[in-house]
């Protein structure tokens, strides 16, 4: 995968550790790199809650939403 086709959380990530050696940037792309992962398995998790359980309401509509601009963003 090269830069332009990564995450904007994945390529912030790897700007900050290549860019700047104060203390934290370890930590701080460490987390960028948690978040991105962590929501892509909340966004896994809707799927399935949705594949299960579809209706038609505006709360299914969000996760709809949500889980698009997440698919939109990889």
């Amino acid at each position: 995968m090269t830069t332009s086709e990564q995450p904007e959380a994945l390529r912030l990530a790897d700007w900050l550790q290549a860019n700047y050696e104060a203390d934290g940037v370890d930590e701080a792309a460490a987390e960028l790199r948690r978040q991105h992962a962590l929501l892509g398995e909340m966004a896994g998790a809707m799927q399935g809650v949705i594949r299960v359980a579809d209706r038609a309401t505006l709360e299914f509509d969000r996760a709809k939403a949500a889980i698009a601009k997440w698919e939109a963003s990889k």
